[in-house]
C-alpha cells in the first residue's frame, strides 16, 4: 500500500456477497422446491439445506475468514522488515504497531482483503473511550475502547464489549481500560518515532 493511501473501513462488495449470497441460495432452492414437486430426502435438503448453509456462512465464515486474513498480514509485515512491537486484534480490526520505525499496519474486519501500513505520524488524535454511563450506583460501561484519528477518520478498537453493562469497578471494565491505556500510550510513542 502507498503510504498516503485512505482508510477504507469497509468494502461494500465483500458486504453485499456476506448478506447475500445465503438469501440467493434459499430463494433459489425454494423456488426449486415449489417448481419441482420435490418429495422425500431431496425437498428435506431443498428446505433445510439452505438454512444451515445460511446459518454456516453467516456465523462461521466471518470470523475465520477475518483470523485468515490476520494471519497473512503478519507473515506478509514479517517478511517486509515490519517490526511488529504490539498486536491488538479485535473484533472489528487487527492493530499491529512498529514502534521503533513509527509505523502502524491495520486491517478492518470488514474489508478483510485490504490491509494497511502508514507512518503513525498520521494519526492526530489518540484516547480512551470507557463507555461509562449512569451516575452514582448506576453507574457502568458494556464497552471500553481506544480510538485514534488517522486523516480524520475515526477508528474505535474494542477492548472489552458485552451484552450487559458492568460497574465501572469490575473486573472485566478495569482490564478493559488498562489495555486501552496501553495501547494509546504505545501509539503516542509510535507517533514520536
Amino acid at each position: 500500500m502507498a503510504e498516503n493511501e485512505k482508510l477504507k473501513k469497509s468494502n461494500l462488495v465483500y458486504i453485499l456477497v456476506y448478506i447475500f449470497v445465503p438469501i440467493i441460495a434459499i430463494v433459489i432452492c425454494y423456488y426449486i422446491y415449489a417448481v419441482a414437486e420435490v418429495i422425500g430426502a431431496a425437498a428435506v435438503a431443498l428446505i433445510f439445506g439452505p438454512l444451515v448453509f445460511a446459518a454456516l456462512w453467516w456465523v462461521i465464515l466471518g470470523k475465520p475468514l477475518y483470523s485468515m486474513r490476520t494471519k497473512k498480514m503478519e507473515k506478509e509485515l514479517d517478511g517486509a522488515g515490519f517490526s511488529r512491537n504490539h498486536t491488538f486484534v479485535a473484533d472489528g480490526c487487527t492493530v499491529i504497531v512498529d514502534q521503533e520505525n513509527g509505523k502502524l499496519a491495520i486491517l478492518f474486519r470488514w474489508n478483510p482483503f485490504r490491509y494497511y501500513v502508514f507512518p503513525a505520524s498520521r494519526i492526530s488524535k489518540t484516547w480512551v473511550n470507557d463507555g461509562k454511563t449512569g451516575t452514582g450506583i448506576f453507574a457502568g460501561s458494556s464497552r471500553v475502547s481506544f480510538l485514534f484519528l488517522v486523516d480524520g477518520i475515526k477508528i474505535r478498537v474494542n477492548t472489552f464489549i458485552s451484552n450487559r453493562r458492568w460497574a465501572m469497578d469490575h473486573k472485566y471494565i478495569l482490564e478493559g481500560i488498562s489495555k486501552a491505556d496501553m495501547m494509546v500510550e504505545v501509539l503516542n510513542d509510535a507517533r514520536g518515532n
